[in-house]
C-alpha cells in the first residue's frame, strides 16, 4: 500500500492560493464576499491548526481523562449551537439538548466499540474521537432541524392544539402529528444520504481514508458502519429532543404555555 503523501508548509501555502483565487473571483464578479472569505479562511486555518495540536497531544498521552475532556467540550459546544438554532427563549433547552445528544451518541458508541470495533481500550483516541466527532456533528444538525420545526409549528397553530386539549386529548396526543413531522423532516437528509451514498458522490470519510492509503474495501466497510451509526444517533436524538421540547410547552395542568 503506498504511503500517505504528506503536505509541508509550501503545500499549505499553495492551498491558501485556492482561497486567494476565490477572493479574486468574488471581487471580479462584484459579489461582495471578499471580507467574508478572508475571515473564513483565517478562521479555518487557525481553528484547524489548534485542533490539530490538541489532538496530537491527546493521541500522544492516550489518557482517558484527556479523551473524555475533549469530548465533553465538543459536546457542550454542539449543544450550545443547537440550542441557539432551536430557540433561546424556551427554558431548559440547553440541558435538554445536551442530554439528548449525549445519550444518543453514547449508546451508539458503546454498541460500536464493544461489539464491532473492540479496541484494546474503549477510550482509544484513534477511534473514539473521530467517531464521536462525526456523530455529534450529525446529531447537532438533526436536533436543530427537528427542534426548530417543532417549535415553529406549535407557535403557528396554538388554537388547533388547544382545541384538541379541550376535546380531551393529552398534550402528547395534541401535538403528536407535529412531532412526527418534525422528526421526519430532520431524519429525511439521513435517509436521502443512505439512498444515494456511493452512487452520486463518494462520502467524505471514504475520501479521507483513500487519501490516507487505506484499502478501498476497508474504507467502504468503515463508511457503512459510520452511516448506520449516524442513522441511529440522529433518530434517537430527534426523538429525545422533540419529546423534551413538548414538555416545555405545557404546564402541570396540561395547558399550552405560549
Amino acid at each position: 500500500m503506498p504511503e500517505l503523501i504528506k503536505l509541508d508548509m509550501v503545500d499549505l501555502a499553495l492551498a491558501i492560493g485556492l482561497m486567494v483565487i476565490a477572493i479574486g473571483i468574488s471581487a471580479w464578479e462584484q459579489l461582495g464576499l471578499e471580507l467574508n472569505l478572508s475571515v473564513a479562511t483565517g478562521r479555518t486555518i487557525l481553528q484547524l491548526l489548534v485542533l490539530g495540536y490538541i489532538f496530537d497531544f491527546i493521541f500522544a498521552v492516550n489518557n482517558i481523562w484527556a479523551v473524555v475532556g475533549i469530548l465533553a467540550i465538543i459536546l457542550t459546544i454542539t449543544a450550545i449551537i443547537t440550542r441557539n438554532r432551536i430557540s433561546q427563549k424556551i427554558p431548559q433547552v440547553l440541558p435538554l439538548v445536551w442530554i439528548a445528544i449525549f445519550v444518543s451518541t453514547a449508546l451508539t458508541l458503546l454498541y460500536t466499540n464493544f461489539l464491532i470495533i473492540q479496541p484494546d481500550r474503549w477510550y482509544e483516541p484513534r477511534y473514539i474521537i473521530p467517531l464521536a466527532g462525526i456523530l455529534l456533528g450529525n446529531a447537532m444538525n438533526a436536533a436543530a432541524v427537528a427542534g426548530e420545526r417543532l417549535v415553529t409549528t406549535i407557535n403557528q397553530f396554538p388554537t388547533e392544539i388547544e382545541t384538541h386539549l379541550s376535546l380531551g386529548a393529552t398534550p402528547q396526543q395534541a401535538i403528536k402529528s407535529y412531532r412526527k413531522e418534525a422528526i421526519r423532516a430532520a431524519f429525511l437528509p439521513t435517509l436521502n444520504q443512505m439512498m444515494l451514498i456511493g452512487m452520486v458522490t463518494i462520502p467524505t470519510f471514504t475520501n479521507g481514508q483513500l487519501l490516507a492509503g487505506v484499502a478501498p474495501l476497508e474504507a467502504v466497510s468503515y463508511e457503512i458502519l459510520l452511516i448506520f451509526m449516524v442513522a441511529v444517533t440522529n433518530l434517537l436524538t430527534t426523538i429525545f429532543v422533540t419529546k423534551g421540547l413538548c414538555r416545555q410547552f405545557f404546564n402541570s395542568a396540561m395547558q399550552l404555555v405560549r
